[in-house]
């Protein structure tokens, strides 16, 4: 998936729990089949219990993560509407495997699937984590710069720009670049920095619920804090165009309650990824490419 990148395999887990935390080593280290970008998961447990998860870096830019999760998700998650995976335990390099890496509750639930009717509630729910993760003191809290996301939306105005051209024709380059304009035109957040989660996709959140009557598929958790910082919160409304279905919408934005400048924003934030990805992911994982184009086919239907 990338240049540099490590796979760690549920073997070497083993090895590592039980040179490091035994208390864990008698636990079936399953893989986990749904990945991101930054970490391969092992499930620790059979279900049975109070499973873990084994987070393991497979990218040098998610070497800080298990760190940074130890020092700040204790501090933000009481503050939280849903569960959060505080670390457990951290590990070391070794047997053969060469970063930082983490031991997490497994938190029940699922991924929320586009479509699914049984998503109401989930933006008024999205709402109501991202004003009280913003609301949350910033005392010491690591501050996005550099084109993170969360630092200034047009600082990734070039690559954007090098993005369209390099997508062709899989996309309306005229109709995105219009778009994006509109982005990188807007205003930076004039206010103190917040904290963001950054990386609001389908994949880190989860769902719970039957589905049937009252028991509407809700949002329970938010996981992988590999973008956490404070810096402009545009980025946490990108769930508008990526995640929600379009009655769950009118809830969310309203909850949220931020300014028209920061949803040009946030649209930016909804653009970029998806227009980077495309070819970067094309060949090696499609299904992230086919995901960006979804997104910026919502974002030109939300134009008009």
């Amino acid at each position: 998936m990338h240049e540099g990148e490590v796979v760690a395999t549920a073997d070497q887990v083993r090895r590592l729990l039980a040179a490091q935390h035994p208390q864990w080593a008698h636990l079936t280290v399953t893989p986990v089949d749904d990945f991101g970008t930054d970490h391969v998961l092992f499930r620790l447990g059979d279900g049975s219990g109070d499973d873990l998860v084994a987070r393991m870096p497979r990218a040098p830019w998610a070497v800080e993560q298990a760190a940074s999760d130890a020092r700040w998700l204790p501090v933000l998650a009481p503050y939280l509407p849903v569960a959060t995976p505080v670390p457990l335990a951290q590990g070391e390099p070794g047997e053969g495997y060469p970063w930082p890496w983490s031991v997490v509750p497994w938190l029940p639930g699922a991924p929320p699937v586009a479509g699914d009717p049984a998503l109401v509630g989930l933006g008024a729910d999205l709402a109501a984590y991202v004003v009280a993760l913003r609301s949350v003191d910033t005392s010491g809290a690591p501050r996005k710069t550099d084109g993170a996301r969360g630092a200034p939306v047009r600082e990734w105005d070039e690559a954007v720009r090098e993005a369209i051209e390099a997508c062709g024709d899989r996309i309306d380059r005229a109709a995105v670049s219009e778009a994006w304009d509109d982005c990188v035109a807007a205003p930076d957040w004039p206010h103190d920095p917040v904290w963001l989660h950054g990386d609001l996709l389908p994949g880190n959140l989860l769902v719970s619920g039957d589905g049937e009557g009252e028991q509407a598929r809700r949002l329970s958790a938010v996981i992988d804090y590999g973008a956490l910082g404070v810096g402009d919160p545009a980025p946490d409304l990108q769930p508008y165009w990526t995640v929600l279905p379009p009655g769950e919408r009118d809830a969310f934005r309203e909850g949220v309650d931020l300014d028209q400048d920061t949803w040009r924003r946030g649209r930016g934030w909804a653009l970029g990824p998806a227009l980077t990805g495309i070819p970067y992911y094309w060949e090696s994982v499609p299904a992230f490419a086919q995901r960006g184009l979804r997104t910026i086919a919502e974002v030109l239907a939300d134009l008009g």
